[in-house]
């Protein structure tokens, strides 16, 4: 088994750090306080070719995988600028086209992706269902050639950026029993659509959220918000479920991946702290092991975590999607636990600095305990681990 990366994918994580460190966290938390955004940020990664590492070469892209991306998302969060909208455009809207667009919808895209000049965020959690897309309560039906979109969607980031959303809706087919909101002979079967932001309809209101960051989060209502027929992803209406899956799995990973970078980021500040703090004229206060062990602890629990998120991605580079599946949940779930875990270590260890925005960690409270419920809870991980690791029952 080989731990190592390539020789290009340690002079990515090379770069992207260096990329990372001359912005820092504290432009990070300049633009979220602000009310701004990362775009110097953004465009300057996707100029250096850094946000369509995995887009496919033909369309100007680096033809790398998501192992490329996870690495991204990780060394910008190391630096103390975790981008979300790497894990919501690059990894799912990106993936998604990529692996299940028409070739128009692929060659209109993927240049845009590639580059970062196009931002697609992805729409699925709804207030009545969640993100249980068996229950979702946006529904598209046919309009003559085109498409009428209705529903609401929440918790949907960065939609103030981006030129589109992709939409996850539920179309009712011909060819099965009635589903919960079909009618006789008709099912109920999930489909993605490109939304642009822009169209009639559409209207958004932005969420107040308790964590500091640059990028929004919102509620979409969808009022027959109408499509062309090139507006639904794949060349069939039953490319829709195994559309949906292919970026979740991504997202899992990224996600996990922006996590596991924060952890390291927090560690490293608190280890640079009590390196160098002398208290009563004695010893530094990592020399103590109240201090020093739970920070080791912490940085345990990351990189244990981070073992995870690399596993998942290898295997879904190898299109290995199940196996993909069960560890990018894992690590997903692992690295919320270990990164809340080195976040609050760290304030800690820190005493009343710890609170303060100047030395960079309280900052990240709320984006980290987030971590533990979004996009996917960590109950939800467990009943999943349970169900399809461990051959249990299905509680829900």
């Amino acid at each position: 088994m080989d731990f190592d990366l390539t020789p290009e994918q340690d002079q990515l994580r090379d770069a992207v750090r260096a990329l990372g460190r001359r912005y820092g966290h504290g432009y990070f938390v300049d633009k979220a306080k602000t009310g701004g955004h990362t775009t110097e940020l953004w465009d300057e990664a996707g100029r250096l070719g850094y946000l369509g590492v995995s887009v496919p070469a033909e369309y100007g892209g680096g033809g790398g995988g998501i192992t490329e991306l996870a690495i991204v998302c990780e060394e910008l969060a190391a630096a103390g600028c975790p981008l979300l909208l790497l894990v919501v455009s690059p990894a799912i809207a990106a993936t998604v086209i990529a692996r299940h667009g028409t070739e128009a919808q692929r060659a209109r895209f993927l240049p845009g992706f590639a580059d970062g000049s196009l931002k697609v965020v992805f729409a699925i959690t709804e207030p009545e269902a969640g993100s249980n897309f068996h229950r979702l309560g946006t529904v598209a039906r046919r309009d003559g050639d085109d498409w009428l979109l209705s529903g609401r969607k929440c918790y949907i980031s960065g939609v103030d950026e981006a030129s589109y959303v992709l939409v996850v809706a539920r179309i009712a087919v011909d060819d099965g029993p009635a589903g919960t909101a079909g009618t006789a002979g008709q099912r109920l079967k999930p489909a993605l659509f490109v939304v642009p932001t822009d169209a009639p309809g559409l209207a958004t209101s932005k969420l107040d959220m308790e964590i500091l960051s640059p990028e929004n989060q919102f509620l979409l209502y969808l009022d027959d918000v109408r499509l062309p027929a090139d507006a639904l992803v794949g060349e069939s209406l039953d490319a829709g479920l195994p559309a949906l899956f292919s970026g979740l799995n991504p997202e899992r990973i990224t996600v996990a991946a922006m996590g596991a970078g924060t952890g390291r980021y927090a560690v490293e500040r608190a280890g640079e702290y009590t390196a160098g703090r002398k208290v009563w004229g004695g010893r530094t206060i990592g020399s103590h092991q109240g201090v020093a062990h739970p920070l080791a602890h912490a940085a345990i629990q990351v990189e244990l975590a981070r073992l995870m998120v690399y596993k998942a991605a290898t295997l879904y580079d190898a299109g290995r999607d199940l196996e993909a599946g069960v560890c990018g949940n894992m690590a997903k779930y692992a690295v919320g636990e270990a990164t809340t875990l080195a976040v609050d270590t760290a304030i800690q260890v820190l005493g009343g600095n710890g609170m303060t925005t100047e030395y960079g960690v309280a900052t990240l409270l709320g984006a980290v305990r987030a971590g533990r419920i979004a996009p996917v809870s960590r109950e939800m991980i467990l009943n999943f681990v349970a169900q399809h690791v461990l051959g249990q029952e299905k509680s829900y």
